[in-house]
């Protein structure tokens, strides 16, 4: 049998999927956990670079990060939460992780991997292994 007929809907292949939305789903949720650590830090990091209203702002990056991660993790509105993480990514991307900043580009290219993965999350859902399929009981398609 050859990788690519395990992997394609074979017996690989649903659990690749969740484990896949596992991992792009935990640099998020570590990321916003740490945010609320160091709420204050975090609020006066944004603060020094230019960004107002800090703290509401802060509070809005953290929903939309546990909430996305979350949603991946559990492949429960997938689509959804991965729509969140983009929306979080491109700012945060553009103004902390410039592209014309040399010290910055791994963390922009980072970035824009993590933007890939989540894309594909959009094009393709939760799949199987998901509760978005349990309580449709359908497809998987979140």
């Amino acid at each position: 049998m050859s990788l690519a007929t395990l992997f394609h809907h074979g017996p690989l292949h649903h659990s690749a999927v969740l484990m896949g939305r596992i991992a792009l789903a935990a640099i998020f949720l570590a990321s916003g956990f740490g945010k609320i650590a160091n709420f204050s830090g975090t609020a006066a990091f944004m603060a020094s670079k230019g960004i107002p209203i800090t703290s509401f702002l802060l509070i809005g990056a953290i929903t939309f990060l546990l909430i996305g991660a979350l949603s991946l993790i559990l492949g429960l509105r997938a689509r959804f939460g991965a729509l969140l993480l983009i929306v979080f990514l491109v700012p945060t991307t553009l103004i902390f992780h410039p592209p014309w900043d040399s010290s910055e580009q791994i963390q922009f290219l980072k970035n824009i991997g993590l933007i890939g993965g989540l894309l594909m999350v959009m094009a393709h859902g939760s799949g199987a292994f998901s509760l978005e399929r349990c309580i449709r009981g359908g497809g998987g398609k979140s």
